[in-house]
């Protein structure tokens, strides 16, 4: 078959088997334009079963459009805690923010003007756009590019955005009239589901196997082709896990950079000795009464590898932090999770206090 044909084929058997086969999530329960919005924002680069459980809460808190504008940074982060890439809800209440003032607290209906927004992508506009509002534009992610990729045994990188430009023409021709919804999920759920993206294509259970040129062919796991990404950079540091009492310190991170202004366990470049710690402690303005090493962790953004030392401080003199109890930081402050090797470590201040000399 020709790849128009192939095309063509595609809405009817993919459609029919997503009525069947859908997941049941809370997002589709009830397709409201905030609903999807936050959905779209959290399901960027996090899995599905992560998301479930903050999404609702999330929703339990800032129920609309405006109640997330107004909400303080503290309880914004806090909800957010855990699900990584923070800028993700800064932008997501910048948006709010930018609803109220010029759009009377309505998300826009339209792709166009849903792009304007903070933190909304071709992709995260046309989801919105289509799920919420019916608007025949494509949606076009990562489980998406492979499906086409496979279907057509197109041999193209997809990181390459020309490769993607043409996706998303071929898959806006064939968005079924009041399906394009259902249609840019359907594609969506195959790729999370069936035409996977590590380990064998389950290929039997597709609704698109009879017309995929890849399957035919035999070529599906040589399929999408991605050009090799750039080797990440690794960094060396010292996490201080400093202890006064039953609290534990925190610093603010600065406002640019990585985890820009989130809290963070005190923490230094650099692999140091226990003398250099020592040092490093000093110039704090820290007395510590022990200094103890602590495990090795290892934390991995999108383009920076963590390779952490600790270690753990009994302080006499309190230097320049935050100093928190059990509840307010479980309450009130939001640790990244870079350092959840160390969140046990935490834990044992709040339940022993200094650890005996």
């Amino acid at each position: 078959m020709e790849q128009q044909e192939i095309l063509q084929e595609i809405p009817e058997r993919l459609l029919r088997w997503y009525r069947e086969n859908a997941r049941v999530l809370p997002w589709r329960d009830c397709p409201e334009p905030y609903r999807v919005w936050v959905s779209e924002i959290m399901l960027q680069q996090t899995r599905v079963e992560a998301v479930k459980p903050y999404y609702e809460h999330f929703l339990e808190e800032l129920p609309t459009i405006q109640a997330l504008a107004e909400a303080p940074e503290e309880v914004l982060l806090k909800l957010w805690e855990g699900l990584g890439y923070y800028n993700r809800v800064r932008n997501l209440q910048k948006g709010a923010r930018r609803v109220m003032e010029e759009y009377g607290g309505e998300l826009p209906a339209s792709f166009e003007e849903l792009r304007k927004l903070p933190g909304i992508g071709d992709y995260t506009a046309g989801a919105i756009a289509s799920i919420a509002f019916g608007e025949r534009v494509p949606a076009v992610d990562g489980n998406v590019l492979r499906v086409r990729a496979r279907v057509l045994n197109d041999a193209a990188d997809i990181l390459d955005p020309k490769t993607k430009k043409l996706a998303e023409q071929q898959i806006r021709e064939i968005i079924p009239e009041g399906k394009a919804g259902d249609f840019n999920q359907s594609l969506m759920e195959l790729g999370a589901m069936v035409c996977l993206p590590n380990g064998p294509a389950k290929c039997g259970e597709c609704p698109l196997a009879e017309i995929c040129a890849a399957h035919a062919s035999g070529t599906e796991q040589e399929l999408p082709v991605k050009a090799k990404k750039a080797l990440r950079r690794v960094e060396e540091r010292t996490v201080f896990v400093l202890a006064r009492g039953k609290k534990a310190a925190l610093l603010r991170r600065p406002e640019t950079g990585l985890l820009s202004g989130l809290w963070e366990l005190p923490s230094v470049e650099g692999k140091l000795s226990r003398k250099q710690a020592e040092e490093v402690l000093k110039a704090w303005g820290v007395l510590g009464r022990s200094l103890r090493p602590l495990g090795k962790a290892k934390h991995i953004f999108s383009h920076v590898e963590w390779r952490m030392s600790a270690y753990r401080v009994d302080v006499l003199e309190e230097g320049c932090f935050q100093w928190v109890n059990r509840e307010e930081l479980h309450e009130k402050y939001t640790l990244p999770s870079a350092f959840k090797a160390y969140f046990p470590e935490i834990e044992r201040i709040f339940d022993e206090g200094p650890e005996q000399p």
